[in-house]
């Protein structure tokens, strides 16, 4: 029986996954009213996803959460692919922290989702709701008219500003708005298991390239681990599946094959494909909804939290009257060609990992062989410099000379006024902030340039070499309010000197907006007036 109970919401979100919820607590976080919307009664209790990124972490730092969630997860794991003799032949082990955390790091998705839920109840404006479907969508001009079935089977109306689908692969959102996938699904099938007590001393994730039956051992928190076998054509995905097929399987790799226990084993099909729009009208996809990746380089999740990150401050900024609502089309321009790079690493990987032919085997383990002799090329390899950074030429930056406008700026470790060591964003705070290197930026302003950033709620930073001061108890200090922090590490020294132009713009997600000098302050302001109008009066997103 249909009810006709109304609701309303700024956003709402449909899918109560890891996108979905991360993408509630930074709505929360920017005071925007947000519903979540799940067809799930809970939380599915095993193993999905596992691999997350420096980029990950550095979003759930704004969210406030990446200390907890760091405590279920293994950090600074490295990669190893091995012959099929077992001889390691290429060991990725990234060393560089340039955004403050490693870059690859094991976790589990359930684990993980039960630390974002309990975040949410930070904010009471924000709620979820589990046993709840979508089934209708309607919108106009003035905003989105959900149709929300509950498992009682009754049906309600909730009304939006703006819809964030976050439903997964399968998305029902994207099907009712009629967005197609484009790309393609890989013919080969791999089981997927889980399983616990494992007598395996191998603390990585490990590609075992064997031509006999490619698979990849991950090594996961609390003595789990995963595997990832490829099945033959000729194979039945069901019988590969079954408890003894999976023993036979591992049985190879350890000593305790009849002790461990298994968690699931599941075959699975892997997709290439992203869907030809991001954005329609004020409903925007993000992570599996939008783009399907292969799991080989561990960036399905990442890449999904990438969407959140680019899209969560805009809505906020939309929905509060601080940015143009305009600036939500720049969403699907900044991730889509991203996303796409993404995948089509992931297919390269993949094709490194699959052969089945000896010779061609033989030739991908030579060429990495061959790889430690050129300096230059090892360490593109071993230190992951192959991973594509979203570099935007065109969405909410301002057009300039420097390399760094649309990049994600560095996150050294700075020293406040008061000697505390922190990260850098912990300064810059979860908004817009303008950074002065060596200078004041509020200094470098007229008076009106400064009450148009402080109405948009802009952070103003003021970070100066390490030592600057006469002494401890006198540091260099702002005339006009700004914090100030030293570069105790000598990171943004080089980072500046690279990019010159002591005055940067860094939007919520950490990505270069705009970079100066003082000359051309004035036209940074007047240049961002086409994102953000001027505001009558203050404005707190967060």
């Amino acid at each position: 029986m249909k009810t006709n109970n109304p609701y309303r919401t700024s956003v709402a979100i449909v899918g109560a996954g890891p996108n979905g919820v991360a993408m509630a607590n930074l709505l929360g976080l920017y005071g925007v009213n947000a519903v979540i919307i799940e067809k799930a009664p809970q939380i599915v209790e095993f193993p999905r996803a596992v691999g997350i990124d420096d980029e990950a972490l550095r979003l759930f730092q704004t969210a406030g959460l990446a200390d907890e969630l760091s405590r279920d997860i293994i950090q600074n794991v490295p990669l190893r692919m091995f012959k099929a003799n077992g001889e390691c032949f290429a060991d990725i082990r990234p060393t560089m922290r340039e955004f403050g955390w490693w870059r690859r790091n094991i976790f589990m998705q359930q684990l993980a989702e039960k630390t974002l839920r309990e975040g949410l109840a930070r904010y009471p404006h924000v709620a979820l709701r589990t046993s709840e479907e979508v089934v209708g969508l309607e919108q106009d001009a003035g905003g989105v008219t959900l149709q929300v079935r509950r498992a009682d089977g009754q049906q309600y109306t909730l009304e939006a500003d703006y819809v964030v689908a976050a439903d997964g692969g399968r998305s029902p959102m994207r099907e009712i708005l009629g967005i197609k996938l484009a790309g393609a699904t890989h013919p080969i099938k791999w089981v997927v298991v889980d399983v616990k007590n494992a007598d395996l001393e191998q603390p990585c994730t490990a590609l075992n390239c064997d031509p006999r039956r490619p698979n990849v051992c991950i090594y996961l928190p609390f003595n789990y681990r995963r595997w990832e076998f490829l099945v033959f054509p000729h194979e039945d995905e069901e019988e590969i599946a079954r408890p003894e097929s999976i023993r036979r399987l591992i049985a190879p790799y350890i000593s305790n094959v009849d002790q461990i226990d298994i968690v699931r084993a599941r075959t699975y099909t892997h997709h290439s494909r992203v869907a030809e729009r991001f954005v329609v009208g004020r409903v925007a996809l993000i992570g599996d909804a939008a783009h399907l990746t292969p799991p080989w380089i561990g960036q399905g999740l990442n890449a999904g939290l990438r969407d959140v990150g680019n899209l969560a401050w805009k809505l906020a900024g939309i929905v509060k009257g601080t940015l143009q609502a305009s600036v939500l089309q720049t969403y699907e321009s900044e991730r889509r060609d991203h996303a796409k790079a993404m995948i089509d690493l992931a297919d390269t990987f993949g094709a490194m990992l699959m052969p089945t032919n000896r010779f061609v085997a033989f030739l991908r383990d030579r060429f990495f062989s061959l790889v430690r002799f050129a300096p230059g090329l090892r360490d593109y390899v071993l230190q992951m410099r192959f991973k594509p950074m979203p570099s935007y030429t065109g969405g909410v930056v301002v057009a300039g000379h420097s390399r760094s406008i649309g990049r994600m700026i560095v996150q050294p470790d700075v020293e406040t006024a008061d000697g505390v060591r922190c990260k850098l964003d912990d300064v810059l705070g979860p908004w817009f902030s303008i950074v002065g290197w060596r200078c004041d930026p509020q200094a470098c302003m007229s008076a009106e340039d400064r009450a148009y950033w402080g109405a948009l709620g802009v952070k103003f930073v003021q970070v100066n070499r390490s030592r600057s001061g006469a002494c401890r108890a006198q540091r260099v200090a702002s005339a006009h309010g700004s914090e100030c922090v030293e570069d105790v590490d000598n990171v943004m020294a080089d980072w500046f000197e690279r990019n010159p132009g002591p005055l940067v713009l860094v939007r919520p997600d950490r990505y270069v907006a705009a970079q100066t000098d003082a000359a051309g302050a004035k036209n940074m302001t007047a240049a961002f007036h086409a994102f953000a109008p001027q505001q009558q009066e203050d404005v707190h997103v967060c």
